[in-house]
């Protein structure tokens, strides 16, 4: 698609895009700091999105099989979780959760 349209038209209907474009003015440079860059979840922050011990269970038996954690890892998590409970590993992560915190919503 091509429009054609006069440069004064284009300065009256356009003010600051012909001023930014044709004046060549530097554009305002912002940096976006993202606080979750490079974060890897570990086993008890997926863990404390579960909403029962058999859903953590299945948690700690998947990275346990793809070897993200070890089986004396895996047993020591499970101990814990049979011993002290789900709420030993923190508070429930609920959807959204990283969403919330990088926008400075969620502690």
């Amino acid at each position: 698609m091509h429009i054609e349209m006069d440069v004064d038209e284009f300065k009256r209907k356009y003010p600051h895009l012909a001023k930014e474009i044709l004046n060549k003015e530097p554009q305002l440079k912002v940096k976006i700091q993202d606080p979750l860059r490079g974060f890897q979840p570990s086993v008890v922050d997926f863990i404390r999105r579960a909403n029962t011990v058999e859903e953590a269970e299945e948690v700690i038996n998947y990275l346990e099989q793809r070897g993200e954690i070890t089986h004396e890892e895996a047993n020591e998590i499970r101990k814990q979780l049979h011993e002290k409970g789900l709420e030993s590993f923190g508070s429930r992560k609920r959807p959204g959760y990283y969403f919330r915190y990088a926008a400075g919503l969620e502690d």
